[in-house]
């Protein structure tokens, strides 16, 4: 009898270790993101004073209930559909009213800002918006609540297990050193500028491994001179060349500097993601891939251009899933599809069943029938750290 219970004390004590094995080797992988507008889910939507947010309609048409959501597109991110077709839940934004350390160690967090750059200085006109180093600073915080909620030792795996997406760069032309009204566009020339965002993006991504990523992507631009505002602002209606050359310069660098990183710094896999190719195939030849318009916005106002955000009162174009961009700066949720499938084919990500939540409508639907609710003037009352109501100036 002795026999007896003892094996059955062995086998209850096999199985409560399995149990615990099984717990431990279970750890959910989740995102953070890092990024500008292309990303951005939310935040900037509740930075009351910014002047870069997706808040009316038409945005979001193609996501969800098909009301205004945070993303600067009729429909998905980048991000949303390569972390869906490698089986990663959607990050909430940092800013989500209803995000909780629990959420953050089932989804991960985004902390994307339209408007945000390298740079600190990039995008001072929208008011407020985080620049990466205050992303940065805020996932410092989330990972302070995560260390208090389950003990820096598992906290230290969770974060070095997660994956890590980094997604700026464009603003950094387009709305700083492109633009006269910025001391950068006259203190450096395009090969020091390049060098400056080099340098700066460099001490980023060693700080983000310092605070435990280990896998991380690095998105590169697209031909930033082809979207519509570049083109519209040009003489001949043409991309604007010069802003291109930047963009590969960009590539071609920060390439470079993902692949060293990723040989210096101890356990880190940084890999660089590059569809400007196939996004400019896309544009010089539409039809090839099913597009009728790669020159102007699906959401406009008629004639009256730029129009910069798409508005209510704008009029919408007949199919949206045949123009590359939805307004003048974003690409539209099916080029964003092309995107991310360029990104997920080149870097070698393997693809999983993905969920269907989010995906756009195959036809044009209705305006929403009711307006979008303001959005807060204060961050939302949580455990999570605060956005400051105003940009610190070191951020601007």
């Amino acid at each position: 009898m002795e026999s007896l219970n003892m094996k059955m004390i062995r086998a209850v004590m096999i199985i409560a270790v399995l149990g615990i094995l099984s717990q431990l080797g279970s750890c959910k992988v989740v995102q953070f993101i890092f990024g500008d507008s292309l990303s951005d889910v939310g935040n900037n939507e509740k930075l009351a004073k910014s002047a870069a947010r997706a808040s009316l309609p038409w945005y979001g048409i193609d996501f969800g209930d098909g009301l205004p959501n945070g993303r600067f597109s009729n429909g998905r991110t980048v991000a949303d559909i390569i972390g869906d077709h490698i089986g990663l839940p959607r990050p909430p934004a940092f800013l989500d009213p209803s995000l909780t350390e629990d959420k953050i160690l089932e989804n991960g967090v985004n902390f994307a800002s339209g408007g945000g750059g390298i740079l600190n200085e990039t995008g001072g006109l929208f008011i407020q918006r985080f620049c990466l180093y205050k992303q940065i600073e805020l996932f410092r915080g989330t990972q302070e609540l995560i260390r208090r909620k389950i003990g820096a030792e598992e906290a230290a795996k969770f974060f070095e297990g997660a994956n890590y997406v980094v997604a700026l760069g464009s603003n950094d032309f387009i709305n700083n050193y492109l633009q006269p009204v910025y001391s950068d566009s006259w203190k450096y020339t395009d090969a020091t500028f390049i060098d400056y965002l080099m340098g700066t993006l460099e001490n980023q991504l060693k700080l983000l491994h310092s605070l435990g990523a280990r896998q991380l992507v690095v998105f590169g631009l697209g031909p930033i001179g082809c979207i519509p505002l570049q083109r519209i602002l040009s003489s001949s209606g043409g991309c604007q060349e010069r802003t291109n050359k930047l963009a590969l310069s960009f590539n071609k660098a920060s390439a470079k500097l993902v692949n060293d990183l990723s040989r210096s710094l101890p356990n880190a896999t940084y890999q660089f993601g590059d569809a400007y190719d196939v996004v400019a195939d896309v544009i010089a030849n539409p039809n090839k891939y099913g597009f009728n318009n790669s020159d102007s916005p699906c959401c406009s106002l008629g004639g009256i251009r730029p129009a910069i955000l798409c508005l209510p009162l704008s009029t919408l174009c007949a199919n949206r899933s045949t123009y590359v961009f939805w307004d003048e700066y974003h690409p539209s949720d099916r080029a964003n599809e092309m995107i991310a499938k360029e990104i997920i084919r080149k870097l070698g990500f393997l693809y999983t069943n993905s969920t269907s939540n989010g995906s756009p409508s195959p036809s044009p639907a209705e305006a929403p029938a009711r307006s979008t609710p303001e959005a807060p003037t204060e961050a939302p009352a949580r455990s999570t750290p605060e956005a400051p109501t105003e940009s610190p100036s070191s951020d601007d």
